[in-house]
């Protein structure tokens, strides 16, 4: 019998800052505004058992990306069947995500929340941290900068699972 490893996961896509220069008669003014062309996609588990984190860096969030984040998984709980709880996003569904899910037989076993209620899934919280702490009222100035500040919070939460537990909703 495989031993149970219980993780919340989900993904979540933040945007870099980028510069717009205005002109006025002769004036130009660069005003740090916030851009749409580069983001970063970042999937992430947490078992609820004891705060570890899994986060995947990726540069976008698709059925591949996804797919990769669950061979992820499944190398850090080799012997241990996977429950993960999930929004109901398309890339969740995807045939190679199936494929890949029939191939591993019981290693995993997903539970898909309703549609339109991220409140149920404690990860959401941990985006919001990662929010509140990397992006919300920084200007980064290139992609380059947004990865740094996100690698620097993932090292940080690495070396504080009760923290992570505490901040889901999930400590004793």
């Amino acid at each position: 019998m495989k031993s149970l490893v219980f993780l919340f996961t989900e993904y979540d896509s933040r945007k870099e800052n980028r510069v717009r220069t205005i002109v006025f008669g002769e004036v130009k003014w660069k005003v740090p505004t916030c851009g749409h062309h580069a983001h970063v996609s970042v999937f992430g588990a947490v078992n609820v058992l004891n705060g570890d984190t899994v986060l995947h860096r990726a540069v976008a969030a698709n059925a591949t990306t996804f797919l990769d984040f669950l061979k992820i998984l499944k190398s850090r709980y080799p012997d241990q069947l996977i429950v993960l709880v999930l929004d109901n996003a398309r890339i969740h569904h995807a045939k190679m995500v199936r494929d890949f899910l029939r191939q591993e037989g019981e290693s995993f076993h997903l539970i898909f929340l309703p549609p339109y209620s991220p409140q149920l899934n404690p990860i959401e919280r941990l985006w919001k941290w990662l929010k509140d702490a990397v992006i919300a009222n920084v200007f980064h100035k290139d992609q380059m900068d947004i990865d740094q500040a996100i690698a620097r919070f993932m090292e940080y939460i690495d070396q504080q699972p009760e923290e992570v537990l505490r901040r889901l909703g999930c400590a004793a």
